[in-house]
This record gives C-alpha cells, sequence and structure tokens, in this order.
C-alpha cells in the first residue's frame, strides 16, 4: 500500500535577525523622538525582523521519498495487496517450473543435451520469475541395436514423466518413447528370425512445461 510522508516531516527553523537594533541606553533616550517620528504605519524604525525557513536534509530525503510513492516512481518500497497476491503466484509458478525441469533432468541423466532453460516473467517487485522451461533431450534411436534401442526408449519415457505433473508435451515424448521401443522389438524379433529390419531414422525433441 502506498503511504504518503505526513507535512510534520519538514523540519523547520525560523531564525529572527533583528535589523541593526540600537544600544539600549539609545533607545530608552530617544524613545519619545522615534515615537514622533516614527515611520508611516506605526513601525518602529530598527525593529524590523526578518525570517528564513530552512529545511533540513533529512526533511528533504523524506518529502522525496513520499512523492516517489505518490508517483509510482521505481524504489517504491510497498506494493499493493493486488500486487503482493501477483508475486506470491510468481514465486510459487518458478518454484514448480524449476521443480519441474529439475525432474526431467535428474531422470534423463546423459540422455540431455543441455540444462534446463526457461522463460521469465518480470513481477512488480522487479524481479523475474521463471514461468515455463524445457529440457532438451536425444530421442534418437541406437543404430542396429534394436535392444540398446528398447533400453534408451524405457529412459526418455522415465525422463518425460519424471515430474509430478508431466504436461501435454511430456505425455507426446513419452508416448513417442513408447512407439520407439515396439518397433525395436519388431526389429529384434526380425533378426532373431533371420529377417532384419531396418531402424528408426535419428531424430530429436525438447521436453517442455509451460505453466
Amino acid at each position: 500500500m502506498l503511504v504518503t510522508s505526513p507535512s510534520s516531516a519538514y523540519q523547520a527553523s525560523v531564525i529572527y535577525t533583528p535589523a541593526l537594533a540600537p544600544a539600549a541606553s539609545s533607545a530608552a533616550a530617544s524613545g519619545s523622538q522615534s515615537r514622533q517620528a516614527g515611520a508611516p504605519g506605526g513601525k518602529t524604525p530598527g525593529l524590523e525582523a526578518s525570517a528564513s525557513v530552512e529545511i533540513s536534509p533529512e526533511a528533504r530525503q523524506k518529502s522525496q521519498e513520499a512523492n516517489e510513492n505518490k508517483t509510482g516512481l521505481p524504489g517504491q518500497q510497498e506494493l499493493t495487496e493486488t500486487q503482493e497476491k501477483q508475486v506470491r503466484e510468481l514465486k510459487s509458478t518458478d518454484q514448480k517450473v524449476r521443480a519441474h525441469e529439475q525432474a526431467h533432468l535428474s531422470a534423463a541423466g546423459g540422455l540431455a543435451r543441455s540444462g534446463a532453460s526457461f522463460s521469465y516473467e518480470t513481477g512488480p517487485d522487479g524481479k523475474r520469475y521463471a514461468v515455463g522451461g524445457e529440457v532438451n533431450i536425444d530421442t534418437s534411436p541406437v543404430p542396429d541395436d534394436p535392444e540398446a534401442t528398447i533400453a534408451k526408449a524405457n529412459r526418455i519415457r522415465a525422463a518425460a514423466l519424471a515430474p509430478a505433473d508431466p504436461s501435454p508435451q511430456d505425455h507426446q515424448v513419452a508416448a513417442a518413447a513408447t512407439k520407439m521401443a515396439m518397433q525395436a522389438r519388431s526389429e529384434l524379433a526380425a533378426t532373431n528370425t533371420g529377417s532384419g529390419g531396418q531402424s528408426q531414422a535419428a531424430t530429436g525433441t525438447k521436453v517442455n512445461f509451460q505453466i
């Protein structure tokens, strides 16, 4: 919630400066003359005062901060209730996305071609939060080795379904891995009966998670 600084933040001091006040004895001696020859309006010459207001650096700083809060400039320390709720949601999403992609990486092991990459959103607090991510893994079959392809397909499927909440893309990758394993079993069966099969062409995919 934006707050404004109260007017008491201005710490002012009033300085009274007499203008060439005459000596006490002279003022007493010439009192009657001064009253008779006084300036128009009843003012007594030599007794006029000047006042100046000085604002301390601390008060000036408080005033500047209050103006920033009013106008919503960068540097404001407090957020509205709606903004605080948005930040909490972004933090929760960030944690889920990172945990999701880490689950893919841990299960993929050597199949991962790189670390997780993320897409970000900047929150009302000026911080960046991950709102989406992906892990690129190798899903190509092992050439001329159906048994190794089957084992690899099982690892791919496990990596795709490793998160607690697999995305639609994750399920597609898992289904493709199951299909690759079935084709490898067909090739293996054909090899065992004396008729060779052709291995599947090398492909790749990305395992994604998007909020």
